[in-house]
């Protein structure tokens, strides 16, 4: 992949163990749409986890398991360390061939959550099956994680997904949207703080594109060396940031 130019566009996003006054909601990135998402009660979500080879086994403990449909590098329960005490909910189930999404809306300790039914293709699952994003309020932030999205959005569709502070979005293209299709879900879904791409080529891992065409001529990204952030619930950046996540855990 070609080397990208970065903009260091927040202060209030910043990587390393947040400090427990702090109260900072902490994101982590484990490749693809793996990601641990813990709120400032301590609350540890877990969106789509793999065991995929090319990037290092990420064993992590969640109290909330998100699976956004059932292909084998998001449903991999097994790289949860206490799996058999975390609750697992899945937006789609599979039933020999057939699969139905499943209808989630529920409070979880601190957090809510709902599911909104999607494609992961552009034939309205024909190709590829269905696809659940999950919509979550954490620490008074609208949290989406679109799973593996491969369409722009219906009216009706955003209209279910409504305000959203911090995306998750795949941006690699071949299975889901491409960098081009993500710039338009964004524009339709208009993320007001944290913009999260996901499910992309990376040096480990070269199945997908690299998110290049996703971060072509946009001004306010951010690149992280670790694969840590965190985030201010009280802060307003002036526009939605673009946080570009690494490998190496924070010491």
């Amino acid at each position: 992949m070609r080397s990208l130019l970065f903009t260091i566009a927040a202060v209030t996003l910043t990587a390393g163990p947040a400090a427990a006054q702090d109260k900072k909601i902490v994101v982590r990135w484990f490749g693809q749409s793996y990601f641990q998402v813990v709120s400032t009660a301590g609350t540890r979500i877990v969106f789509d986890p793999h065991a995929i080879t090319s990037y290092p086994r990420a064993v992590v403990s969640a109290d909330l398991v998100l699976i956004s449909h059932p292909h084998q590098d998001h449903n991999q329960i097994d790289v949860i360390e206490n799996k058999e005490r975390a609750k697992v909910l899945v937006g789609v189930k599979q039933m020999g061939r057939k699969q139905e999404w499943n209808v989630v809306d529920e409070k979880f300790k601190d957090v809510t959550v709902r599911s909104v039914p999607l494609f992961h293709d552009k034939s309205q699952g024909m190709e590829r099956g269905k696809n659940s994003a999950f919509v979550l309020e954490i620490d008074g932030l609208k949290f989406v994680h679109l799973g593996d999205l491969g369409h722009e959005l219906t009216d009706g569709q955003l209209r279910a997904l409504g305000p959203v502070d911090v995306l998750f979005i795949p941006v690699g293209g071949t299975y889901t949207i491409n960098g081009s299709d993500a710039k338009k879900v964004v524009e339709q879904l208009k993320p007001k703080r944290y913009i999260f791409p996901m499910h992309y080529g990376t040096k480990d891992f070269d199945d997908l594109v690299g998110p290049d065409e996703f971060l072509d001529e946009q001004k306010n990204v951010q690149q992280i060396k670790t694969n840590e952030v965190q985030i201010d619930p009280s802060a307003k950046p002036d526009k939605p940031i673009i946080v570009i996540m690494g490998w190496k855990k924070p010491e």
